[in-house]
């Protein structure tokens, strides 16, 4: 059984009125069947207990955000500082880099095999 998602283009919330839209101003959304989704909760209610994520995961979990992720970040950064040590920061938007990935290839064998 094949389960296709479809791929919705969703504008970026840019100032698109003025100027010809190009592919860089959409972000594409999957839209999966309702049998993946029965599937994947099917999964997770089964074998939930041994799948985990770092504590330093902020993104894409249920109960943290943004902000809390900026909350730890200064908490870090005020102890170091009162420890009498200098904090370091580099910080890196990875949005951009998202929408240029080739998708299809990161879960191509022959890609994965090329590079492993």
């Amino acid at each position: 059984m094949v389960l296709d998602s479809y791929i919705v283009p969703i504008p970026k919330p840019k100032e698109h009125f003025s100027k010809s839209l190009t592919c860089e101003d959409f972000r594409g959304v999957a839209i999966s069947p309702i049998l993946s989704k029965v599937f994947e909760y099917c999964i997770l209610n089964r074998f939930g207990e041994f799948l985990s994520t770092s504590d330093n995961q902020f993104g894409f979990k249920k109960g943290l955000s943004c902000s809390i992720a900026i909350k730890t970040v200064r908490n870090i950064v005020d102890h170091t500082i009162k420890q009498g040590s200098t904090a370091n920061l580099c910080a890196i938007d990875l949005s951009k880099a998202f929408d240029k990935v080739n998708h299809d290839a990161l879960f191509s064998e022959t890609y994965a095999e090329t590079y492993t």
